[in-house]
């Protein structure tokens, strides 16, 4: 079995049923992922895989710490036994470092599990914040805002999400400039949705 089917299955397993908008909007993230494939060649399953699994740690019955990045990547080490580079892919999906700061775990995770590869944290950034809570497409800008306003100002994730704003959108832009390099050869590549995400904030 590919790895990204295995992570599809275990993802269904822990968020369909408890948390079925959390399911579509991994749903959402692993489409955007196997987007990619055209610019990660190789690495596109693990992509995809991480994309499956990146909130898993949002299941009920893995909240240990109240950090889902956390929580999902020790899962996935510790219970599933998961290569390395795809439990690093989940611990630090979408500049959680930042989130772990503020919520005082920023030692514990720097010390679990080091980052991924930047090529590979910008493909999960890209899937992750141009998808939305429903599954659907949107701009990184009105991800960002979304997050924001769904939390309210003064909440940590507000907080850390605005810290990790700027290398957010950098991280979309690059992987959207990569993608629009690719087109021409890769005409399975949607333009459209790539030039919104691309667009400065």
């Amino acid at each position: 079995m590919e790895l990204a089917a295995w992570a599809e299955e275990v993802a269904r397993d822990l968020l369909e049923i408890p948390l079925p908008r959390r399911w579509a909007h991994t749903q959402g993230v692993a489409a955007a992922a196997r987007g990619l494939a055209p610019v990660l060649g190789a690495d596109a399953d693990l992509a995809e895989a991480a994309a499956w699994l990146h909130d898993i740690g949002y299941a009920p019955r893995l909240c240990d710490t109240g950090f889902h990045p956390l929580d999902g990547a020790r899962y996935l080490c510790d219970a599933a036994r998961a290569e390395p580079l795809l439990c690093r892919l989940v611990a630090h999906h979408s500049c959680a470092q930042a989130e772990a700061d503020e919520r005082g775990l920023g030692a514990v995770l720097a010390r679990e599990f080091r980052p991924a590869p930047p090529r590979l944290a910008d493909a999960l950034i890209y899937a992750d914040m141009t998808t939305g809570p429903g599954g659907q497409h949107m701009e990184v800008r009105d991800r960002i805002a979304e997050i924001r306003s769904r939390y309210g100002p003064g909440h940590l994730v507000s907080r850390s999400i605005a810290r990790s704003a700027p290398e957010l959108t950098a991280a979309v832009s690059r992987v959207a400039r990569a993608l629009a390099l690719c087109a021409p050869a890769c005409p399975a590549v949607r333009l459209p949705a790539l030039a919104a995400a691309g667009q400065p904030m």
